[in-house]
């Protein structure tokens, strides 16, 4: 397993806490905290070595496309596709901009 961590700057806020996913479905599982500090603070465990560069990628896609939110967003993944992945990180947003 690898352990990996990522700090992005955090453009909006928003309130609450989410989880999509379940991790023993051998997919991943993303749980996401909000709070008011101007970054978003990744930690994600994977069962893929050498894929920070993926990671990076996909968070930096994200951030393209809309602003990151402020928070703490914990990663377990077992292998799961970037578009999976994708999908599970915009639910938690999406959950928690709904609440």
């Amino acid at each position: 397993m690898q352990q990996i961590t990522f700090s992005f700057p955090a453009t909006r806020r928003l309130s609450g806490k989410a989880l999509a996913g379940v991790v023993g479905s051998g997919d991943m599982e993303v749980l996401y905290v909000a709070d008011d500090r101007d970054e978003l603070r990744v930690a994600i465990t994977t069962s893929v070595d050498n894929s920070s560069p993926r990671w990076q990628a996909l968070f930096e896609r994200l951030s393209s496309f809309s602003a990151l939110p402020s928070g703490q967003m914990t990663i377990h993944d077992f292998g799961a596709t970037p578009g999976v992945a994708r999908i599970r990180i915009e639910q938690v947003f999406e959950e928690v901009a709904d609440a």
